[in-house]
C-alpha cells in the first residue's frame, strides 16, 4: 500500500503544482472587490414514496422466497424523505449536510446522514472535497435519487457501494475540468475509508484510491467516455476495482430525445470474502470477483404543457455476476419503466415500472430467486 500511498500524493502534487505557482505569485483575484455577504444558505428537499406488489407466488416485496406461502406480497413504503442544507461560507468554500429522513423506520445507526462535506474550489480546474460524500466512479455518481432514469440504482451501484467504490464513503478528493486541446476533460482522484457512510472510524489500517477520468467527445450529441480505476487494502488484502461507461443523447427533433447509458464494472468483491466463515474461504481475496454491466435507453417526449412537462419510457438491462470467478450465478435484471412528469426539473413525477429478475440458479428462502416486483412511485422536490 506504500506504493499505492506514494501513486495518489504523486497525482496530487502534479494536480496542485501550477496552482501554487499561480497563487503565490499574484495577489487573490477576490481582493478589493465587494460580495454578498456570507454565509449564504440554500435548502432542498425530496420526497419519495412507492406502493410495490410482487407478482410472483411465494415471493415477498423484498424479494425474499418462501417456500411456506408466508411474506408479504404487497405494501406501500417510504423511501427519502430528504433534507439538504448547502451553505457558502466564501466565495470559494461551501459545506453540504443531506439527511434522509425516511431512515428512521429502520435502524438509524448507520443511516440517516448522508452527505456531510466541505469542498474548497481554488478553480474549475481543481476543487477539494473531504468529508462524506459519493465519490466520483462511474455515471451514477453525477446525479441523485431524484432524477435517475429508472425505478432505483442499479444492481451494480449498490454491490460496489457495500465494498466502499459507490455511494456514500468517508474521505477526501481532488477533482476539475480541464481541456486535452479543444475537448473537455474531467477527473477525480479521491482516496474513502471503504467501509460506507457514518462510521466512527475506519475498521482497519487500509484505503482505497480510486480515480475517475471522463472525455467528452461531443457536445451535441452528449457523448461522453468515462475511465475508472481503483486499488486498495482490506484488512492487509490487495484489492482492485475497474470499470468503463459511456453516455450520449440524440435530440431526433424539439420535442424528442433519446438518452443512452452503458456501463460496466470488475472489482474484488471484498464484502463477499469478509462474509464468509474463515474456515471456509480461500486465502487468496482475489478468488472472490464480480462483474456487472447494465444498458439504459430513455425515450424523453417533451410536452410542455403546464400540466405536464413530459413523459419517459426507459428498460434497462442489468447483468450482475457477484461471484463469478467461483461460483457463478448472473442475476439479470430487466426494468421497463413510464414515467410523466408534471413541474419541471422533475419537481413531481409519477413513475411505474416492473421489476424482473431472473437467476442462473435459484435457492428456496433466499433472495437468490426469480421475482417480478410491480411498481408505483410518486415523489416532489422541495
Amino acid at each position: 500500500m506504500k506504493n499505492s500511498f506514494i501513486y495518489l500524493a504523486a497525482v496530487l502534487l502534479a494536480v496542485l503544482l501550477p496552482f501554487s505557482k499561480i497563487y503565490g505569485q499574484v495577489p487573490d483575484s477576490t481582493w478589493g472587490k465587494h460580495f454578498e455577504n456570507y454565509p449564504t444558505f440554500k435548502f432542498k428537499g425530496l420526497f419519495q414514496a412507492r406502493y410495490v406488489v410482487s407478482a410472483k407466488d411465494d415471493v415477498d416485496v423484498g424479494g425474499l422466497h418462501h417456500a411456506d406461502h408466508s411474506g408479504v406480497s404487497n405494501s406501500f413504503a417510504l423511501k427519502y424523505m430528504r433534507a439538504q442544507v448547502q451553505a457558502r461560507v466564501s466565495q470559494r468554500t461551501e459545506v453540504v449536510a443531506l439527511v434522509n429522513l425516511a431512515d428512521f423506520k429502520n435502524d438509524p445507526k448507520t443511516r440517516v446522514l448522508e452527505n456531510a462535506y466541505l469542498k474548497y474550489t481554488f478553480s474549475p480546474k481543481a476543487a477539494i472535497t473531504v468529508g462524506q460524500f459519493r465519490p466520483w466512479f462511474g455515471i451514477e455518481e453525477t446525479y441523485p435519487a431524484d432524477i435517475m432514469k429508472s425505478l432505483d440504482w442499479s444492481n451494480q451501484y449498490s454491490e460496489f457501494g457495500k465494498n466502499g467504490w459507490t455511494s456514500f464513503q468517508i474521505g477526501a478528493s481532488i477533482g476539475g475540468t480541464l481541456h486535452l486541446g479543444k475537448m473537455p476533460f474531467q477527473y477525480a482522484v479521491s482516496v474513502v475509508n471503504g467501509n460506507g457512510k457514518n462510521q466512527v472510524s475506519d475498521n482497519d489500517n487500509g484505503k482505497q484510491y480510486m480515480t475517475r477520468m471522463v472525455f467528452g467527445l461531443s457536445k451535441k450529441y452528449g457523448v461522453n467516455i468515462g475511465l475508472n480505476g481503483g486499488v486498495g487494502e482490506v484488512i492487509k488484502k490487495q484489492v482492485y476495482a475497474w470499470g468503463a461507461d459511456i453516455v450520449g443523447n440524440i435530440p431526433f427533433s424539439q420535442k424528442w430525445y433519446l438518452d443512452l447509458q452503458l456501463e460496466g464494472k470488475q472489482a474484488t468483491n471484498h464484502a463477499l470474502y469478509l462474509s464468509t466463515p474463515e474456515a471456509e474461504r480461500t486465502d487468496n481475496i482475489n478468488n472472490y470477483l464480480m462483474r456487472g454491466f447494465y444498458f439504459l435507453p430513455n425515450l424523453r417526449y417533451q410536452i410542455r404543457h403546464k400540466n405536464l412537462g413530459s413523459i419517459e419510457a426507459s428498460c434497462r438491462y442489468e447483468y450482475l455476476d457477484r461471484d463469478f470467478n467461483r461460483t457463478s450465478n448472473p442475476r439479470q435484471t430487466i426494468t421497463p419503466m413510464l414515467g410523466l412528469e408534471f413541474l419541471k426539473d422533475y419537481g413531481a413525477r409519477i413513475q411505474v415500472g416492473l421489476q424482473m429478475d431472473r437467476y442462473k440458479h435459484q435457492y428456496a428462502n433466499t433472495t437468490t430467486y426469480n421475482g417480478n416486483l410491480f411498481i408505483i412511485q410518486v415523489q416532489s422536490r422541495l
